[in-house]
């Protein structure tokens, strides 16, 4: 049997597609799913999930119309996930003068 993932290197999982989906059931059970970017023919995610006391983040794409037949890593067998874990962090932004 295949494994389903590997270590690539610190801190970065190397996840077969076929465990995310059918096992994890992602990207539709992320802990967080956010759109980072948009095209004519892509959506583009970013998600956090969790697997075995750790949190993983990953991208993907789907179809941005419904004539674009376009699913999560449809054309990777393996997907790059970065170990992530969640911090406070200070931001500054720029804000109306009241």
């Amino acid at each position: 049997m295949d494994n389903i993932f590997r270590i690539e290197k610190e801190k970065v999982m190397i996840f077969k597609r076929e465990f995310l989906v059918d096992e994890l059931d992602l990207p539709w059970s992320a802990k967080e799913d956010k759109v980072v970017e948009t095209s004519r023919w892509s959506t583009f995610h970013e998600i956090v999930f969790h697997h075995e006391g750790k949190y993983y983040q990953t991208c993907y794409s789907v179809g941005s119309t419904e004539c674009q037949d376009e699913s999560p890593w449809e054309d990777e067998n393996e997907v790059d996930c970065t170990e992530v874990e969640l911090k406070e962090v200070l931001v500054k932004q720029w804000v109306p003068v009241e």
